[in-house]
Order: C-alpha cells, then structure tokens, then sequence
C-alpha cells in the first residue's frame, strides 16, 4: 500500500502552515494504523500562486467557503481496495497500455481519480472515463491555475460541468454505481491522504467515508 497526497512542496510547503484537515489525515497515515474517517472541509481553494513571489509565503492563503460532498446514488455501502489517481496520467498509462493490470485485477476496486492543474475540459475528462469503460475499467475537480485563474463564477461552472460528464461516463459504462464529488484528495487545499491500494468504505446512506492507514 502507497499514499496518494502529503507531497512536499504543496502540502508540508504551504505558506503559513499547512491546511489543520491536512495535517490531521498526514499524521494519521504516517503515525497510526486502522480505520480513519475523512471529513469535508468547510473552506478550500484551488487558486495557485507564484512560488517565486516572496509575497506568497507571508500569510497562509485566502480560502473560500466549501459545501458538503456531492453524492450520486448514495444507496449502498462499498468496501474495496482503492485504485486510480490523476485522471490525465490515467489516461496516458492506458494509452502506453503501461502499468494497467487486465480488468478483472480491479474486481472490487474503488476509483479515486482527481484532475490536474491543467484544467482538462469536461469533454475531454468524459472520453477518458467513456475509454475506461470501453476497456471494463470503470476528488472535487480543481478549477483555477496559476497559469489559468479563473473567476469564482467561472470556477463554479467549471466543476459543475465536470461532475455532470462523469456522471455521464458512470451512467453508460456503470449503471448504479456510487459516486462522491469534492472529496479533497487531489490538486486542491485541504488535502486528505489516501491509501492507494489500501482499504476504503463509501457508506453511502450514512454519507460517510472511512479509509485504513
């Protein structure tokens, strides 16, 4: 088992301090063993800054309000092994036909994916799960860049427009599956640490999380 988050430059790196839910899941993970439930943030951000500005690191970052994860056919209770990751890097491994095991390895699985400060598009994150299913494979997207901000407006269209292609992608491919949105596991602040390959519970009716460290 492998952990997927806690990096050094963007997490123990963050001006100020790091993000508390951070902190907490990191030391959980590198500390303790067992069960751990992951909690949604009430504040986040997916704005970067210019690491090379002296300005950046004076204060720990601006946030904004957070809303509760989104569920979509919260009906039942999965327990697996988590599998996936960057969704683009995903992407490029099925491509290269690299690293990806035969379908029935991920009997099971639970995919965590996230995307990118590369802002892929809907589209284009829709054909990599559509692609995904073809092969019998099937975090809160980030939204804003250093190098592509976006305005709050624009941020909010943006993610909501990305739930609905992979739930599009779910639907055709994997009627009836659980789906959690905003979870913040990947490119975005807070940050909760996965275990990649390790235990995860998607209690659905009880809309809660657990992983083992």
């Amino acid at each position: 088992m492998g952990f997927h988050g806690g990096s050094v430059m963007v997490e123990l790196g963050r001006p100020g301090a790091m993000h508390p839910l951070t902190a907490e899941s990191l030391r959980a993970a590198l500390f303790t063993s067992g069960p751990y439930e992951l909690r949604a943030s009430d504040e986040y951000r997916d704005e970067s800054r210019d690491w090379v500005d002296p300005v950046t690191f004076e204060a720990e970052p601006p946030m904004r309000p957070a809303g509760e994860w989104i569920w979509h056919r919260p009906d039942r209770v999965i327990e697996g092994v988590t599998w996936g990751g960057n969704l683009e890097i995903l992407g490029w491994l099925l491509m290269a036909d690299r690293a990806v095991a035969e379908p029935a390895a991920y009997e099971g699985a639970v995919l965590v994916i996230e995307t990118s400060e590369e802002l892929p598009s809907s589209l284009e994150v829709y054909r990599t799960l559509r692609n995904m299913g073809e092969r019998g494979l099937l975090g809160r997207a980030k939204a804003s860049s250093f190098e592509r901000p976006n305005p709050p407006a624009a941020t909010i269209k943006y993610v909501e427009v990305q739930r609905v292609a992979v739930s599009r992608a779910v639907d055709e491919y994997n009627p009836g599956a659980t789906v959690v949105f905003d979870i913040d596991l990947g490119h975005t602040d807070p940050q909760l640490v996965i275990p990649y390959g390790g235990r995860i519970r998607v209690d659905g009716p009880a809309r809660r999380v657990t992983v083992w460290y």
